[in-house]
């Protein structure tokens, strides 16, 4: 059986962009950066035990969040790949607070390969 660990989610690096897009999704609105960035580590971060397979997920959450970008600021690509490096902190640490176990599932390959070292 495997152990459980208690996780305060707002200690892990990047919390501050991902917990509200967790908020933001329950409430319905998937066009928030932290949403969109959910969107882009679904995969991994269904895997790595949080539950969001029931919210409505952008479908193209990387075209939309550099879109998204690009509107708010001249300097979109060095933030837009800040944002992703945010994501993956938060991930690899959800991660390791688990026993994490990855699937063999490459239904979303882009999570996967932009993610995985």
């Amino acid at each position: 059986m495997a152990s459980q660990i208690s996780l305060n989610l707002n200690d892990l690096p990047g919390a501050e962009i991902i917990l509200p897009g967790l908020s933001d999704l329950h409430s319905g609105n998937s066009n928030t950066v932290g949403a969109l960035l959910i969107a882009i580590a679904a995969t991994r971060l269904t895997e790595a035990g949080l539950n969001i397979q029931n919210y409505h997920l952008d479908p193209e959450p990387e075209v939309n969040l550099y879109a998204h970008l690009q509107k708010e600021r001249e300097d979109a690509y060095p933030h837009y790949n800040d944002l992703l490096n945010r994501l993956n902190s938060f991930c690899n640490a959800l991660e390791l607070s688990y026993e994490y176990k990855p699937s063999n599932n490459a239904l979303e390959p882009t999570a996967n390969t932009i993610f995985k070292n």
